[in-house]
């Protein structure tokens, strides 16, 4: 069974989990997943400098539920249509992982990881993705790749987690949403929080 295969039978074998009660506003992201000829890949996109929230930073495509999603997997595929272009009958979704909180944004998140064709045309939108990654998952398997830095935020202890893959760095809920995969590919449990 190759890693991608794995991987969709240890999503679609557990329970996911969702953070205790909690205030935040409700988001989704997909984590499309492709065979790049024989490379396993996760597609990330990096925000552009002139969206509301993050930034430049390397994200998952995704974003705020809105009224008229029937649900946070409807969120998921509409917000990815709309930053990248890719049909939401071109996902074949495999199940959702832990639901993540942001630390400093107050989104709680619901990431699906979705099999998506490879090549497919994408049209990312000008306003809100600067540029569209296909990362091997290798990188993420790899331990060398994964920096963890201790930060404190209002007297609360926090791991930062930071994956290397230069010229970039993928850090903060992004980091954390890949290593709640990387675990459950790898059969350990992961908090669906900051600890």
């Amino acid at each position: 069974m190759d890693v991608l295969e794995r991987l969709r039978a240890r999503i679609t074998a557990r329970q996911p989990r969702d953070l205790p009660p909690h205030a935040h506003r409700r988001a989704a992201v997909l984590i499309p997943v492709f065979r790049a000829g024989e490379v396993p890949t996760v597609l990330l996109t990096r925000r552009t400098e002139t969206v509301e929230r993050h930034k430049g930073q390397i994200s998952f495509p995704g974003g705020g539920e809105e009224p008229d999603d029937t649900d946070l997997q409807a969120t998921a595929l509409r917000e990815t249509y709309e930053e990248i272009g890719l049909a939401p009958d071109q996902v074949a979704i495999w199940g959702r992982l832990d639901e993540v909180e942001t630390v400093v944004s107050g989104f709680a998140i619901t990431p699906y990881v979705g099999l998506i064709p490879w090549p497919v045309p994408l049209r990312p939108n000008p306003n809100e993705i600067a540029e569209i990654l296909t990362v091997p998952l290798a990188v993420f398997l790899d331990p060398k790749n994964l920096r963890i830095e201790k930060v404190t935020r209002e007297g609360r202890p926090y791991d930062l987690l930071f994956y290397d893959y230069p010229p970039h760095v993928i850090w903060g809920v992004t980091a954390r949403i890949i290593h709640g995969m990387v675990g459950i590919l790898q059969g350990d449990a992961q908090p669906g929080r900051a600890s």
